[in-house]
Formats: C-alpha cells, structure tokens, sequence
C-alpha cells in the first residue's frame, strides 16, 4: 500500500500570468509544514508572490520555507497557533509588513475518527477552533487589508472537502466544519461586492499524512484490513482509482486566485474523482 506524499516537481506546478502575482502582494497560507497547505505555499511562491506561510510544526514549516526558495520563490515561515487568537493576529501584522495582503489560502486542519456518542468534546473544540473559528479570524483580520490595497481586491480560498457535500460515518466534526468553510466562502462573497471574492476547494482522499494517519483508526471501527480502507472506503465510490496528489489541489487555489477566474465568487471547485456526483 504505497500512498506516501508525494515530493513537488517544478513541473506540476500551474504557473499563470497575472499582475496580482507579485512579489508585492503576500498569500497568506495556513497548514503550510505538509501537505496540501506545504505545496499551495510553494506554488504561491513560485507563481511570484511574497508567501506567508503558518502552521505550528516549526520544523517543518522551515523545510517548506526551503522549498519555495528551491523552486525560486520567496516565502516567510511564521510559527502560529491558530488556536490562539494573538498568534493569529500577530501573524497578520508580520505579514502586512512585507507588502500588500492580496490571498488568504485556510488550508490547516486535522482529523479524529469516532462516532457523534463517543466523540471527545476537547477535540470537537479545538477542530472547530483551527478548521473554522481561525479562517474566520484570518479573514476578518485580512479583508481590511484587501480593501485597501490599490485595486481594493483580494480572494480569499478555503480547503472544503467531498465532506463539505456528503457525510461519512464516524466524521462527524470533520464534516461539520467542512460544511462550515463553504458557508463561510459563500458569506464572504456575499458581502465582497465582486472584489473580494472567496471560494472553497472540495476534493476527495489526497496523498497527505491526514490521510495516511486515518487509516489504521477507520480499519478498527469498520473491523477491515487498512488496504480494504484505501480501496473500498477511502476510494470505493471515487470513479478515478488514485488519491490526488498535494500539489494538483494547491494548483486549484492557483487558479481560484488568479484573473481567470474573476466570476468564481462563493462557487465551490469540486474535484473529488466523481464521488460525490456519481454517488
């Protein structure tokens, strides 16, 4: 069973021409020591801009950081609880320092399996303070920075999921605040007046330790082997048979930020292999 994340090619990364991508304007992004939020920061970098990146895993946060410089980017790696609303706030002031708050990617999350009757309310809470109470802060801190750049735009995308459109069991929470990104993407929009727009990502099961890490926990409740997981649970009602990779999410985002997409306002990029559509 080979779903270990996958490393960033130059290559992959969706590389487009827009005035907003430069070296003046900052992509904040959250989650940014792995996965999905490890490689939008990389491909914000290398599609010019000045990244910020957040997470609390200072380590690897830091390899990010090397990363983006490899791939010829510039980006600043920022340790920030996102379960405390000071760090949060700092985190914004630091970076307003280093240009114009453009982008805001809320990409951080975690994941606990176990039913509603057995679900720990301390992870209930700190799920939904980093998965939806800090992407709230962020975009509340944000959009007054937006507002005041030259053009008064900014986008702000939101990491959503095949859970923010169908429920599977022993998620509860997860599948809560994924609903709950996509209501706040489309609340955003609602108010941005077309300039500051927002958006979510919805995917299915990507190559990421969150992933990985489900695994032997979804194989004890459902009383299977962890290969019956990947194959039956995670990708039975996927039409495409393989797990993205981090870095064809984080091109979506690419996407969503750019001028080419200047009528996705509160719209949801739903690439999920046909799971939820096909069900």
């Amino acid at each position: 069973m080979d779903i270990a994340e996958p490393s960033i090619k130059s290559e992959e990364i969706l590389i487009l021409l827009d005035d907003d991508f430069n070296p003046g304007n900052v992509c904040i992004v959250t989650g940014a020591s792995g996965g999905i939020g490890r490689a939008a920061a990389v491909a914000a970098a290398a599609n010019n801009l000045m990244t910020v990146g957040l997470d609390i895993n200072e380590e690897d946060g830091r390899k990010t950081q090397q990363m983006a410089k490899e791939k010829g980017g510039q980006m600043v790696f920022l340790r920030t609880d996102l379960s405390k609303d000071q760090d949060i706030e700092r985190a914004v002031s630091e970076a307003a320092k280093l240009g114009t708050i453009k982008f805001l990617t809320n990409i951080a999350g975690f994941q606990h399996i176990d039913s509603v009757e057995n679900f720990p309310m301390d992870k209930y809470d700190l799920m939904q303070k980093i998965m939806l109470r800090a992407p709230f802060l962020l975009s509340k801190l944000c959009i007054p920075h937006m507002k005041k750049s030259v053009s008064g735009t900014g986008v702000i995308g939101n990491m959503s999921s095949a859970h923010g459109h169908i429920c599977t069991l022993n998620k509860p929470v997860y599948n809560i605040t994924k609903f709950g990104l996509r209501a706040l993407s489309q609340s955003i929009a609602a108010e941005g007046e077309g300039k500051i727009r927002s958006f979510s990502v919805s995917t299915g099961f990507v190559k990421t330790g969150l992933v990985l890490n489900q695994i032997p926990s979804q194989a004890e409740q459902r009383g299977i082997t962890e290969e019956e997981v990947v194959r039956d649970v995670m990708m039975g009602k996927s039409r495409v048979k393989e797990m993205m990779a981090p870095i064809e999410v984080a091109n979506l985002f690419i996407f969503g930020f750019s001028r080419y997409a200047r009528y996705l306002v509160g719209g949801d990029l739903l690439f999920d292999g046909g799971m939820v559509l096909t069900y």
